[in-house]
């Protein structure tokens, strides 16, 4: 970080890096990356450079949001801070890939390095942080809470986009939309979410995502035979675009997430921002984050919760009202003023930045 003749401190560059630019794109920690490097880039005091893999860049601090070998470059360059998000911990990996209660004492030990080597961790959650203290050894200083993030108005339907996007995706205007979000694998609990539709045959249910990491993913052809047996009314789109998640989120009456670990999903804090009650289950995980502006649900409550929201007036306009206060609490535009601070503390007279012509766009 330089200053201009005026004395005024220049511009911090940041190279934020997910390596979902690269791999597979149909998760949640692709969208909480996309959301806070858009957040930054509307900032005057903030250069971001996006990507640049399997090297160094010129740079104040890196931002990682994967954990992979493409982005050690970045973790190893003792020129700039490093800042990482950890959307992972070990349990996340156990029912989202194959073998992963075999293999996640090896992924204990490789978070323990990777986030042992960050200047700064910035869990999602109060529960990640526990995690990544307790059990991955990560010092308390080093550890910071900062949950994911969405720009609201990017969501915000608008008075006709309801029924614009009903047209558009072909979904019966009088129809009662349930819409889910995720990778289909059994960490989500998508058998839930088919036994809810098989259950309540007069309601529409379409759930978003596919299985991205393909044979790799934990019980591929379990998962398959949910989706090739699901009833007439639920729909399997695979995964989508951005724009396309948005429509669906903009046509949908009631978002529902039963999935039994999460740290903290994007995808709840967007369907919250396109104004719709929120289902998940009771986990831990809410308490900080979600709380009671969400209906948390056991095992055997998801089909009251979606009943008491379709047949109440009063319940559902209070699902909407908590869904409001979760978008106000988690809008980027606060996230990304407290993250430039961390960015500056890392970055500080202590730390000189490097010089010379800088790397931009992503490889």
């Amino acid at each position: 970080m330089t200053e201009d003749q005026r004395g005024t401190p220049a511009a911090l560059v940041v190279n934020m890096a997910s390596e979902s630019d690269i791999s597979v794109q149909g998760h949640g920690v692709h969208s909480a990356y996309l959301e806070m490097a858009q957040a930054l880039e509307q900032r005057d005091d903030v250069e971001v450079v996006r990507g640049v893999y399997g090297r160094r860049v010129d740079c104040d601090v890196y931002h990682l949001h994967t954990l992979g070998w493409a982005v050690w470059p970045k973790l190893l360059d003792p020129r700039a801070a490093t800042v990482v998000s950890a959307h992972v911990v070990p349990d996340s990996l156990v029912g989202s890939l194959r073998w992963a209660r075999a293999w996640r004492p090896l992924a204990r030990w490789y978070m323990r390095w990777f986030y042992g080597r960050a200047d700064r961790v910035l869990a999602v959650s109060e529960a990640v942080a526990r995690t990544l203290e307790h059990e991955l050894g990560v010092p308390p200083e080093r550890v910071e809470t900062l949950p994911n993030t969405v720009d609201a108005t990017t969501f915000a339907p608008g008075a006709a986009g309801r029924a614009r996007s009903r047209r558009r995706l072909r979904v019966d205007p009088d129809a009662f939309l349930v819409l889910g979000v995720g990778q289909v694998q059994p960490r989500k609990r998508v058998d839930v979410f088919v036994r809810l539709a098989q259950e309540h045959p007069d309601v529409q249910f379409v759930w978003l995502g596919g299985i991205p990491f393909g044979r790799l993913g934990a019980e591929h052809g379990a998962m398959h035979h949910l989706m090739e047996s699901a009833p007439d009314n639920l729909r399997f789109t695979g995964t989508l675009p951005r724009e396309e998640v948005t429509a669906y989120l903009h046509a949908a009456d009631v978002f529902c997430l039963p999935a039994e670990q999460e740290n903290h999903p994007v995808c709840v804090l967007e369907a919250a921002a396109a104004g719709l009650p929120l289902v998940v289950r009771d986990l831990r995980e809410y308490n900080d984050t979600f709380g009671a502006d969400v209906l948390r649900c056991d095992e055997d409550g998801f089909g009251a919760a979606l009943t008491s929201l379709r047949t109440d007036p009063d319940r559902y306009a209070e699902g909407r009202r908590g869904a409001a206060r979760v978008a106000a609490r988690f809008d980027s535009a606060g996230a990304a003023e407290r993250l430039v601070g961390i960015y500056r503390e890392l970055a500080g007279p202590g730390r000189a930045a490097p010089r010379g012509p800088r790397a931009r766009g992503s490889d």
